[in-house]
């Protein structure tokens, strides 16, 4: 055996050992903290804190192994300090007969003590030690942690199915624990119980070019495979902050419509009654009206047709034509009306009235030409045409409502689907729409707070 010399601060002292099974060289990095190391060539666990290094269990290999993807002696930074990978393990659960397996690196500091990398699918975790305990309740499906509350994910039993490097405790191929996972994204709290001993930690959310990044490794890290359970939605923060801004807007909206009904004028300029002989196939039905004036600024125009069809059509073809300049707005409007009886009861379709809008109609002397049209030989049909101008319209305003709900609904349906894709893996149920609909309830009621 042989000690190397003293080393930088914040890099660990190394000691040099030979494994007692097959005399290969071993590497102790964790001074006297180290509880067992595990010989990388005969894959011998051994107590680290017997002189002779004695054999505690011996475990075999699978073919096709898959190797730690940060090599054990490799340092990085995490939170400022530099750490050392000491210590590698693979842990796997079993749910509906399949099994799951996730990877654990343990990181040393001399100074901060131990901290732990977890790897599932390329989903990181960066964990630690609680050093208080949260608050739980019997039964309930939520914990409380520091003024934070974590959902229930999953309970388990997880066996450690390979080892590599040393450890503070004693570990063991096969050993399991009852592991707990509760969940408020990007953090995950976990519980795991061994007999009576329970030990709590929290891991918060890494990606892998971030892992990659602090401890300089080459290539590119494994590209991460689904959601998983802490990871935090790139869209939680945008429902919230969309949600606001929308409720913002829908007020001033709100704001708007009413003074826009304020100062409408809503002026009757023009209305009048007429008949259309359908019998008379051979007369001139077209014509134009007195001439009206729009008076004030530019504004709509609506044209409300009204026809007492019953059973039966009438078709205008109108023009409103400026008696200055010639300009004509053309257009053409039905009136139309039919009702009956069928195996299902009464029906009915149309209507006896139709009105449209024409938009920024300059002040002005106007005419109205009408050509009125329909089957023929079905008696004479009354009808009258009124204008109105200035007239408020909440058509606009429901089309600006729409192009605020329409991407904001998008938006949170792709988090809800996000939720959905997280919570498919749990035991707990899908909670992803109540969790919706809090977090805006939450902004919402966080902005009142603010107001006050």
């Amino acid at each position: 055996m042989s000690s190397s010399g003293p080393t930088p601060a914040g890099n660990p002292q190394v000691k040099a050992l030979n494994c007692p099974s097959c005399g290969a060289a071993l590497t102790l990095r964790s001074f006297s903290q180290a509880v067992t190391i595990v010989c990388d060539h005969c894959h011998s666990i051994l107590d680290a804190q017997d002189p002779r290094l004695k054999i505690l269990q011996k475990f075999n290999v699978e073919t096709g192994e898959d190797p730690p993807l940060i090599p054990l002696g490799n340092r990085g930074t995490i939170r400022g300090a530099q750490y050392e990978v000491i210590g590698f393990q693979r842990r796997t659960i079993i749910v509906d007969g399949t099994p799951y397996s996730w990877h654990e690196y343990l990181l040393f500091n001399p100074f901060k003590g131990f901290r732990y990398l977890t790897e599932y699918q390329g989903h990181w975790n960066d964990v630690s030690v609680l050093r208080a305990l949260p608050i739980t309740s019997p039964g309930a499906s939520t914990l409380n942690y520091l003024g934070e509350t974590y959902r229930h994910f999953q309970t388990a039993t997880a066996e450690t199915s390979y080892v590599l490097g040393e450890f503070p405790w004693q570990v063991r191929v096969g050993e399991s624990a009852e592991v707990s996972d509760y969940v408020a994204p990007p953090r995950v709290i976990s519980s795991e119980k061994t007999g009576k001993e329970v030990t709590w930690s929290m891991g918060e959310y890494m990606t892998g070019s971030d892992v990659w990044k602090s401890f300089k490794l080459p290539g590119s890290p494994p590209e991460a495979i689904g959601v998983y359970e802490n990871q935090p939605s790139p869209l939680s923060a945008d429902v919230t902050s969309v949600w606001r801004m929308v409720g913002i807007f829908l007020a001033l909206l709100v704001v708007l419509i009413i003074a826009f009904f304020a100062m409408a004028q809503d002026q009757q300029v023009f209305s009048q009654s007429y008949t259309f002989n359908t019998n008379n196939p051979k007369g001139e039905a077209s014509f134009v009206t007195d001439v009206f004036e729009l008076k004030g600024h530019t504004s709509d125009v609506e044209l409300e047709s009204s026809a007492d069809v019953n059973n039966n059509w009438i078709y205008f073809n109108y023009a409103l034509i400026n008696e200055d300049t010639g300009h004509a707005y053309d257009f053409g409007r039905e009136v139309s009306y039919y009702h009956g009886y069928d195996s299902d009861g009464s029906w009915s379709e149309g209507g006896q009235k139709d009105s449209v809008t024409i938009p920024s109609v300059p002040p002005g002397r106007y005419y109205l030409r009408v050509e009125p049209e329909t089957d023929y030989y079905h008696g004479t049909i009354y009808y009258s045409v009124t204008l109105r101008r200035d007239v408020p319209q909440l058509s606009f305003f429901g089309l600006a409502a729409l192009a605020l709900l329409i991407p904001a609904g998008f938006i949170t349906w792709r988090s809800m689907n996000f939720e959905h894709l997280r919570w498919a893996e749990s035991d707990s149920g899908d909670p992803s729409l109540l969790g919706a609909v809090e977090k805006i309830r939450d902004s919402m009621q966080g902005d009142d707070d603010d107001d006050s």
